[in-house]
């Protein structure tokens, strides 16, 4: 190990997190980002790494997207910065509009935030004001973020750690359980229901045909709002603008973040229709965010909206998963050790034997030039998601590494 990697795992051990680093240490994972672009990553000592885990879909255009960069440099060359959130901006009015016409069902406003777990807050308190209710319905083992009020709905243990979960107000059910949800919502005093189109810290189990449309029947009968989590799954991974668009389903909200970014400026919006949105007609100062739809930020989201939504990237992400899907079951079919594929576009998860059977597989693939990260409430599911300009010769190159790791890590 080169003393410069060591130097910042050092440093980051002593003051940024410490246990984990410590976790992946255990598994033999030393990884330090040096060099990036497009779908690799290199360590600093040098190692190439195909990234299939992408941060959760930050990085779904790949890393430093020529475009990407170009649309960054200019908005330096622009007289702007992050600008002021509380006066107009021409930048922060053209992305918004954009988001609400690309969005399903008539969206009508766009509230911008800085991450995703601030964007699902706006989300839950948009529904709480628009519903006059507190309680929000979540799956188990569900994710939806760190901050107060998204920390606090689905897998809660991290809330409860810092003394700041509400069990009171978050009640969770099995995911693809249409009568539990039905249950829940039958009180009439839940505000919204918040749901991953496609959980994925959960693994990415995929949605039971007719699943999420009852979902939505018992919402709208309940008098309760529909928040589409689509962080992980939206911009064009699963063949659609929006997960969701797959299921024939129109929420409510909306959420967005990670991709929005492009990968180089934090930026992420809670897209709201007419009745989630009210409190924006009744005090425009009820949630301010300073750095929520940063000028710099909107000028990039601009481009990243134009790039996912060209019908010849739509296309070639349908194109393409068709060949990841024949790939990857051919894959299943020689090794019983891959039990199973779930995949929706660009969106996969790979469930392996044993309860570690992912953490294993990470580590093989790892040692093997592949970056790709197991399921934090599911560890024999390993999360694959290659980036959306994948292409045959990548996919050819994944199989072969991760054949090689399969057959590493079989019984």
């Amino acid at each position: 190990m080169s003393a410069t990697k060591n130097k910042a795992i050092e440093q980051n051990k002593q003051y940024v997190c410490p246990d984990k680093i410590r976790i992946f240490n255990q598994i033999g994972i030393d990884l330090v980002i040096g060099k990036r672009q497009g779908p690799y990553i290199y360590d600093l000592d040098g190692q190439q790494l195909i990234d299939v885990h992408i941060n959760g879909g930050t990085y779904n255009l790949g890393h430093r997207h020529p475009e990407i960069i170009d649309a960054m440099k200019e908005a330096m060359e622009m007289p702007i910065d992050i600008g002021n959130h509380h006066f107009p901006s021409p930048l922060r009015g053209e992305v918004a509009q954009m988001l609400v016409h690309l969005s399903p069902g008539n969206m009508k406003y766009c509230v911008f935030a800085s991450g995703g777990s601030e964007a699902v807050d706006i989300a839950i308190k948009s529904a709480r004001h628009a519903t006059q209710r507190r309680k929000i319905v979540s799956i188990d083992n569900g994710y939806h973020g760190r901050t107060g009020l998204s920390g606090a709905v689905g897998n809660t243990k991290n809330a409860s750690f810092f003394l700041s979960d509400t069990p009171q107000d978050s009640l969770t059910v099995a995911f693809n359980d249409v009568p539990a949800m039905k249950s829940a919502l039958e009180s009439k005093d839940i505000a919204a229901v918040i749901l991953e189109t496609i959980p994925a810290t959960l693994g990415f189990p995929l949605p039971q045909k007719g699943y999420l449309e009852e979902v939505k029947l018992a919402c709208e009968q309940a008098g309760t709002l529909f928040i589409a989590d689509e962080v992980q799954t939206g911009l064009s991974r699963s063949g659609k603008i929006w997960a969701i668009e797959k299921f024939n389903v129109v929420p409510d909200i909306i959420v967005t973040a990670k991709g929005l970014s492009g990968g180089m400026y934090p930026i992420a919006a809670a897209i709201l229709n007419e009745k989630a949105g009210s409190w924006l007609l009744e005090d425009g100062f009820a949630h301010v965010s300073t750095f929520g739809g940063s000028e710099i930020g909107c000028h990039i989201a601009k481009k990243v909206i134009e790039i996912i939504s060209r019908p010849e990237t739509l296309a070639h992400v349908n194109s393409i998963s068709c060949y990841l899907a024949d790939s990857l079951k051919a894959l299943q079919k020689k090794y019983s050790h891959l039990v199973e594929v779930r995949q929706c576009g660009l969106i996969a998860g790979l469930k392996f034997e044993g309860e570690m059977g992912a953490v294993f597989m990470s580590k093989a693939l790892y040692d093997n030039g592949v970056w790709a990260m197991f399921s934090g409430y599911d560890l024999s599911v390993l999360q694959f998601k290659p980036y959306l300009f994948t292409d045959q010769a990548l996919v050819d190159v994944l199989m072969e590494k991760l054949e090689k790791s399969i057959k590493q890590c079989s019984p």
